[in-house]
């Protein structure tokens, strides 16, 4: 039976635990909490050919850029098995459901964004479509609190809820690169990171034939590597003018993994020991401890900020996303004269559905590149913080057991 990893609870434990503390600061403090996280710890004059724009290093960017791409790591190796491995949920005609509800999610948020935010004024410094990346994110660790409430432990619509999430995140973050790079854009620098992860997979990450002697085998499970070719790849990331947080994605098809997909964010995957589910094992209280400082420095709502955004937000999430993702993952594999996955009805996926609508963890990153500062990214932060009330929905729903499996945490 599918069980998630226990590490997926404490993940989202650590962000509310964050989030509460900042939103119970800055409605108390808001100078004190907004110095705290604004607090310039290091000024840095790089050359122009590698940063135009002066960089600060502050709490808040730390964790953002940073600390916060280890996180997208985790959640781009789930993706990447998905699509790569034996059994893997995005692999073949299998894969229809879930593209369609990802792409149709995206696309649903964005329309309703715009078409509210043009029926309705959001603010004086925002022109036609601003701010549209913002819904697009999801928030797996939080979608997964709500889908295990839902569904039970062992339902196989939970196995789809953090599928979809894991590609919602993903896919959102790289259209905010390539839409709004937090600079005009430098693919030069790309190389950086095409070649680290190159390098690495040609040297260590590869395949071995079974003939290989027992020094190389060994000398493939080394971590330290892939450690290096991920440093180096941060640093093109970011310089080439994409968000730092996707600095890591490159090398993970680079990384030696195991054959077999047991779906996103397994039990299962504990007991593996390739290179690539190590480095998943080591991360684990390191990004606990990440997701609860992400909480405190970009978590903090200030309930006094409603505004046109919120609205805005509130609509494309509530609305365009379920939307979306209902007609065009549902069209797709009407068109395409597929079932729903084996022990999915139509009333579970409309549940997956809503469990989604909120957002929180990616669309807070994007608030920085997607609207203008102030008042603006507050009212769609609390928009977002509201957002997340779709899930007291979806416990009102709860899905029916299936007989014969365990449905405890």
């Amino acid at each position: 039976m599918y069980r998630v990893s226990s590490v997926l609870p404490r993940f989202a434990l650590a962000l509310l635990a964050g989030v509460i503390l900042a939103t119970l600061w800055v409605n108390l403090a808001p100078a004190s909490y907004y110095d705290a996280i604004e607090w310039r710890l290091l000024d840095l004059d790089l050359p122009r050919w590698m940063a135009p724009l002066p960089i600060s290093l502050t709490p808040m960017t730390l964790v953002s850029d940073g600390l916060m791409a280890l996180f997208l790591f985790i959640v781009g190796k789930e993706l990447w098995e998905a699509l790569v491995a034996e059994h893997g949920s995005l692999r073949g005609r299998q894969a229809a459901l879930p593209a369609g509800m990802v792409l149709g999610g995206l696309a649903g948020a964005a329309l309703v964004w715009i078409l509210s935010a043009s029926l309705i004024e959001t603010a004086e410094e925002a022109g036609f479509a601003t701010g549209w990346q913002v819904p697009l994110g999801s928030d797996v660790v939080l979608c997964y609190l709500v889908g295990r409430a839902v569904f039970g432990q062992g339902h196989p619509a939970l196995h789809l809820l953090l599928l979809l999430a894991v590609a919602t995140d993903i896919l959102a973050l790289l259209v905010l690169g390539l839409s709004q790079p937090l600079v005009s854009l430098r693919l030069v620098w790309l190389a950086l990171p095409a070649l680290a992860a190159l390098a690495v997979w040609g040297v260590y990450g590869r395949a071995l034939p079974a003939e290989a002697p027992e020094r190389l085998r060994q000398a493939r499970g080394r971590l330290w590597p892939y450690v290096l070719a991920g440093v180096l790849s941060w640093i093109g990331v970011a310089a080439a003018g994409l968000p730092p947080v996707l600095g890591l994605l490159p090398v993970i098809p680079a990384i030696a993994h195991a054959d077999r997909s047991f779906g996103p964010f397994a039990e299962a995957e504990e007991l593996l020991h390739d290179p690539l589910n190590r480095l998943a094992h080591a991360l684990s209280w390191p990004l606990t401890a990440t997701l609860f400082l992400f909480g405190l420095t970009r978590g903090g709502v200030d309930l006094a900020a409603f505004a046109p955004t919120t609205v805005t937000t509130l609509a494309a999430l509530w609305i365009g996303k379920p939307l979306g993702m209902l007609v065009l993952g549902l069209g797709t594999i009407a068109v395409l004269g597929l079932k729903l996955p084996p022990g999915i009805s139509l009333r579970d996926i409309l549940r997956v559905v809503v469990v989604l609508a909120p957002g929180f963890t990616v669309p807070v990153l994007a608030l920085d590149s997607a609207l203008p500062g102030g008042a603006m990214q507050e009212a769609a932060r609390l928009g977002l913080a509201i957002s997340l009330l779709a899930g007291a929905l979806a416990l009102l729903l709860p899905a029916g057991r299936r007989p014969g499996r365990r449905t405890d945490a």
